[in-house]
């Protein structure tokens, strides 16, 4: 797969995920482990990318820049999680909760962890 802005793991319906998409589990040039598997979907332009690198990079090309915007606390039951082995949706309540995808098992990366403040509003 090539390293477009319009690279898509398509399945089922699966939404298309934006920047330097590696390969059909929506691994990047940035996060491309075995378990490195999900998409976020980004509040603010509300498309799927998987990474905050890749996102920044898009939207630094965008003819009109946007800021990049976490999700809310109150938003948490949006389904803006993609797991990159099943391409189902997830919560961001429910990702937050799991190591692994409900819908197939899929190992996720616990290390993702690490960037979650960069995604989410974190509580206080």
């Amino acid at each position: 797969m090539s390293h477009s802005d319009e690279t898509a793991p398509r399945g089922m319906g699966a939404p298309t995920v934006y920047g330097a998409v590696l390969d059909a589990s929506t691994r990047c040039i940035h996060f491309h482990s075995e378990r490195d598997i999900v998409a976020i979907k980004f509040a603010c332009c509300r498309r799927y990318y998987p990474c905050f690198q890749c996102h920044d990079e898009a939207v630094r090309h965008e003819r009109t820049p946007h800021a990049t915007r976490r999700w809310p606390q109150a938003e948490w039951s949006e389904l803006a999680i993609l797991c990159g082995a099943c391409h189902r949706q997830l919560s961001i309540s429910e990702y937050r909760r799991v190591d692994r995808c409900s819908h197939c098992n899929a190992e996720f990366n616990s290390g993702c962890r690490l960037h979650a403040h960069l995604y989410f509003d974190e509580p206080q």
